[in-house]
Formats: C-alpha cells, structure tokens, sequence
C-alpha cells in the first residue's frame, strides 16, 4: 500500500509542475499576442525628418566633425569649439582619408544657409561649402577638418 500511495504523490506533484508549467506558458502566450495587436494599432514612430521648416528645426543644427588630415584629437579640438558657438555636435571621428588639404562643409539636410552658418563660424571659405543632402543622414551639416586647421576661427 505504500507504494501506491507514493505514486500517487509523485503523480500528484507531477501534475502540479505540469500544471504550474502550462499556466506560466499560457500567461507568457497571452502576453505576446497583447503585444502583437497592440503593435498593429500603435505602430512604432519613425525618427524622420519633419517637411516643413518649423523654428526650433532651424535653430539647432546638428553637425558631425571629422578628421580628414590625421591629426589626433583635431575633430575633438574642433567638437568643443563648435559646441561653445551653439552648434549641436552629434558625433565625432575620422573621415574614410587623411589627405584633405582644405577644410569642407557639407550640407547634408539640403539646407544651404545652416552649411553656411557653420563655414562663417569656422572662418571657411564658402567655395568649400558643398551640397550633398541625403535622406539617409539625420544630421545637418558634416565638417571634414582639413591640413589648413591652422588657419580656421578657434574663438
């Protein structure tokens, strides 16, 4: 007799784990399918640019800096300088070579005036501010620091 009814505890607990398992599983299930629908309804936000120019758009202008003549810590050097005239630097480091001679501005939103905002602040010239809007790029204006950083605005 104390076999079956040790079987029977040891069935009894099995159920209970089983049961316990499916109840968790159930409950992770529903979870997941809340998630789902609620998903469909409210889709994620895509960070994209807005069409129209609203004023706060056209205050800050977000720039990367980039070094392109191979001097370390320029693009750094550079970063704070442009952070303290009120330009929002987003992001920092080297451009693809090390051979630019001349220091560039690119206008990557299409909004030529900010690109030019950044060259008056630099001290660039504005035969090196270029056009080269992408929709891939979230940012207004790059700045590849060239072999003339000497002769750029440092105050």
């Amino acid at each position: 007799m104390s076999k079956t009814n040790s079987d029977k505890s040891s069935t009894n607990t099995n159920n209970l784990l089983l049961n316990s398992a499916i109840g968790f599983l159930s409950v992770l299930l529903l979870l997941l399918i809340v998630g789902l629908f609620t998903r469909i309804i409210y889709p994620r936000i895509f960070n994209e640019r807005a069409d129209l120019q609203s004023e706060l758009i056209s205050q800050i202008i977000q720039i990367e800096v980039l070094n392109g003549c191979g001097v370390s810590g320029i693009a750094n050097a550079y970063t704070g300088l442009l952070r303290e005239n009120g330009f929002d630097v987003v992001e920092t480091g080297n451009f693809e070579t090390f051979d630019v001679q001349e220091t560039v501005i690119v206008s990557r939103s299409g909004v030529m005036k900010n690109a030019l905002r950044v060259a008056n602040a630099l001290g660039v010239s504005e035969d090196n501010v270029i056009l080269e809007s992408s929709p891939d790029y979230y940012l207004d204006v790059s700045v590849i620091i060239g072999h003339d950083y000497e002769k750029l605005n440092t105050n």
